[in-house]
């Protein structure tokens, strides 16, 4: 069985996120110092080698101003 994290439904999400942060206008470092964090664990969402939680989700929805069913299609 798959792990949940390559799925192509993670995958989808992934690259909503990326696609939410471009459409935003925004750039990762930007973005990181949104979230309090570091610019190399916005790529690593973005690429999808770290698993997002649904309350990691709500806080990229909220910065990029969409709607958490953007993400998962």
């Amino acid at each position: 069985m798959k792990k949940a994290i390559y799925s192509k439904e993670y995958k989808y999400l992934v690259s909503q996120v990326k696609k939410a942060r471009e459409e935003a206008g925004l750039d990762q470092k930007k973005v990181a110092k949104l979230l309090g964090r570091t610019q190399s664990y916005v790529s690593k969402v973005e690429s999808g080698q770290l698993r997002l939680d649904i309350i990691q989700l709500k806080e990229f929805a909220r910065i990029y101003k969409k709607r958490l069913d953007f993400f998962i299609g």
